[in-house]
C-alpha cells in the first residue's frame, strides 16, 4: 500500500519516461532525443565511459534510429530512481541487442544519467507488458547498498571508468565499472526489507 501511495504521489514513472525518449528517438532524431533526456552528469560507453554532453554534442543523426522498448523496471521504493532494460534494434538492418538506462526524477523532471548497451546474436521478443520489480517499503536500509568506490574524481574531459549512486530513499544502489579495453560491468542492488540483494548483474565483453 506504501509503494502505491508513493508511485501516485510521484506521477510519470521511470518506464513513462523510458517510452517517451523511444518515441522521441522516432520524431526528433536518435541523438537529439538522447540530449533531450539527458542529465547534465550523464555517462555513455563508447566503449570506455564518456560524458554524454561531450559524445552527443554536434552528433549527426544516422540515417535510421534505434527503436527500443523497456521490458523490465527495478525501482527504488519511492519511485523516484529506476534501472530499466529491454530489447533495441536498428530498422532495416540486422542489429539488436538490450539497452540499459538508470533513470533520476529530479526538479526538471526523469533524466537518464547511465546508459548502456550490449549486442545479442539473436533479437529478443518484444514485452507485451513492463515487469516492473520496486524495492521493499517496510524495514529501514542500513549502511549504503554499495561500498564506495576508491576515489577517483570524475573530472575533467572524461569520467572516471568506474563510478556508483543510490537512490535518495537507499532502497536501490548500482555501480558500474569499464576494463581498459572496454568490456563493462553493471551492477544493481535492492532492498528486500531485511538486507540489500543483488537483481542485476551484467558482464558485457569489449567488442
Amino acid at each position: 500500500m506504501i509503494a502505491l501511495l508513493l508511485a501516485a504521489a510521484a506521477g510519470s514513472s521511470a518506464i513513462d519516461a523510458e517510452k517517451a525518449f523511444a518515441r522521441d528517438a522516432q520524431h526528433i532524431g536518435q541523438w537529439a532525443a538522447f540530449r533531450k533526456w539527458a542529465d547534465r552528469d550523464a555517462v555513455m560507453f563508447v566503449p570506455q565511459a564518456a560524458w554524454a554532453r561531450d559524445f552527443l554534442k554536434g552528433r549527426k543523426e544516422p540515417p535510421r534510429a534505434v527503436r527500443w522498448q523497456p521490458a523490465e523496471s527495478i525501482a527504488s521504493c519511492d519511485g523516484q530512481v529506476a534501472v530499466n532494460s529491454g530489447p533495441w534494434s536498428v530498422p532495416g538492418r540486422k542489429v539488436q541487442g538490450r539497452f540499459t538506462t538508470i533513470w533520476i526524477n529530479k526538479a526538471a523532471g526523469w533524466r537518464w544519467i547511465y546508459d548502456g548497451g550490449e549486442p545479442l546474436a539473436k533479437r529478443l521478443p518484444l514485452p507485451q507488458r513492463v515487469k516492473l520489480v520496486r524495492a521493499s517499503c517496510s524495514g529501514r536500509p542500513t549502511g549504503a547498498p554499495i561500498a564506495p568506490p576508491p576515489k577517483i574524481a570524475p573530472t575533467g574531459k572524461s569520467p572516471a571508468d568506474l563510478g556508483r549512486g543510490e537512490s535518495g530513499d537507499r532502497t536501490l544502489g548500482w555501480d558500474w565499472k569499464v576494463g581498459p579495453k572496454g568490456a563493462r560491468t553493471l551492477r544493481v542492488f535492492q532492498w528486500t526489507g531485511r538486507a540489500y540483494r543483488r537483481v542485476l548483474d551484467q558482464h558485457i565483453a569489449a567488442e
